[in-house]
């Protein structure tokens, strides 16, 4: 999930039910936000371009961890295959991952990166402010090093 932006939809408690992890790829907006997922499910979270203090005091720019055998490295600002920022394409070159996620532009894309040999996943955004007219968010499983049951949820229109 990417781009609460203060505002959790209860929705996603249902679709998360069964998940064992919550990944927010930042612009989460305040600690509610946090604290209402964390008492839910174990959560993995980047601060984003719109969380200022205690946000970015907890929380990391990056996070690169090892799941099920899959190297997955969140960061809220990130770009897409092709079109990375300059920070994460430099980081590429060397060190790609096998799983890149990233929110910021509140546009949902699932892609392949072939020059990269990596999933790019943006979950699009899942609150009510900015120029999507859909929230989504995504889920999926990892097992032994790969992805399966992907599923792009529609929460609903933003507004």
């Amino acid at each position: 999930m990417s781009d609460t932006h203060s505002t959790l939809d209860p929705k996603i408690f249902d679709y998360f039910k069964e998940v064992d992890e919550i990944w927010h790829a930042g612009d989460i907006g305040n600690m509610e936000v946090i604290e209402k997922l964390e008492a839910f499910k174990p959560l993995k979270v980047v601060y984003g371009n719109i969380d200022g203090g205690k946000l970015r005091t907890e929380f990391p720019l990056d996070l690169r961890f090892d799941c099920e055998g899959m190297d997955v490295w969140i960061t809220h600002i990130g770009g897409y295959p092709g079109r990375y920022n300059k920070r994460v394409r430099e980081i590429m070159a060397t060190d790609a991952p096998d799983l890149f996620i990233c929110g910021h532009s509140h546009i949902l894309k699932v892609m392949p990166d072939k020059k990269h040999d990596l999933l790019h996943i943006n979950p699009g955004a899942c609150g009510i402010h900015g120029f999507h007219k859909v929230k989504t968010i995504i889920r999926f499983t990892i097992d032994k090093a790969a992805i399966t049951g992907l599923e792009v949820i529609e929460l609903g229109a933003r507004g």
